[in-house]
């Protein structure tokens, strides 16, 4: 019976972070909405004036540098922060993570040393689906969401192009390179069925860098709404649960790596929201401010009028 429960954590996941967006965006329908994408200003305000080439190229490598110089300063703070977290994962982490283990997989051998046949609390129709599940997580996966959604982004963006590129392929490089520093510090083993998986688990990590990048960047550009964002937080943080999930439940991690998956990639997302809007955020305060000083109420223009 027990077995049946903890396939049904993987749905009852599900609907709670369903249930809990429904709630904070019934709320937010019902407070006073304040646009801040570009979809909620207004068309006059949008475009301007096209810049020449020049500028164009000048924008955007100030743009990229700007955004470089604050995507490396978060990834720092996220190596700081997960490297002390490490420090207490590593060294006290197997306190939870063998019992969760063994549960999982079943007792193999009892104290007497006589062998048992427990098959463990997998349920096999769920184990898998898991299986086709986690490769949500993949590398290659992820990768390959990322850069399909940098050309598509940087094709429908009407301004700052190159920044769903940049953006992007930084994630790639930024995460590839601060796992390994990570992992090389901590040399952590895995499960026994799975000794490669390391700390963090770099599929929880992946699944909510990148795919909350791209929502991110998606909602910047066509919605700005918040009861957008919190769906879109909400798909992102399904995502992360079902990774984290199938990688217990597969015992492809431990326990404490899955959990610490989800806080990096958390980090690591948060870094690259601080540097987008860093590298962008002055000229949309222009635009949203409109070119033109607001006229006072009850005050109209009229034609002709001398000074």
């Amino acid at each position: 019976m027990s077995k049946y429960l903890l396939a049904l954590v993987w749905p009852a996941g599900l609907a709670i972070i369903a249930g809990v967006a429904f709630v904070a965006a019934r709320r937010a329908h019902e407070e006073p909405q304040q646009a801040s994408g570009r979809s909620a200003r207004e068309p006059g305000r949008r475009r301007g004036r096209r810049a020449s080439a020049r500028s164009w190229i000048g924008e955007a490598a100030a743009g990229s540098t700007l955004f470089a110089v604050a995507a490396v300063a978060g990834a720092l703070a996220a190596f700081c922060i997960m490297a002390l977290l490490g420090l207490l994962v590593v060294n006290h982490g197997l306190a939870i993570d063998k019992p969760v283990f063994s549960w999982i997989q079943g007792d193999r051998i009892n104290q007497a040393g006589t062998a048992l046949w427990s098959h463990g609390h997998q349920v096999h129709v769920v184990a898998a689906a898991m299986k086709r599940l986690t490769k949500i997580g993949d590398t290659w996966t992820t990768w390959g969401a990322a850069a399909a959604a940098a050309v598509c982004l940087a094709v429908t963006w009407r301004e700052r192009r190159w920044l769903p590129p940049v953006a992007l392929a930084a994630a790639i490089v930024i995460d590839h390179f601060t796992t390994l520093a990570l992992r090389h510090v901590f040399h952590r083993l895995g499960p026994p069925t799975s000794p490669l998986g390391t700390y963090p688990s770099g599929g929880c990590d992946r699944c909510i860098l990148f795919y909350g990048l791209i929502a991110y960047l998606l909602w910047r550009e066509f919605s700005g709404k918040r009861t957008t964002a919190i769906w879109a937080a909400a798909a992102v943080a399904a995502l992360g649960f079902n990774e984290a999930y199938s990688r217990v439940y597969l015992s492809l991690h431990w326990t404490t790596d899955a959990l610490s998956g989800l806080l990096y990639g958390g980090l690591l997302l948060a870094g690259f929201v601080v540097a987008i809007r860093a590298a962008c955020g002055r000229q949309a305060a222009r635009r949203a401010a409109g070119p033109f000083p607001p006229v006072p109420v009850g005050i109209a223009p009229t034609e002709g009028a001398s000074p």
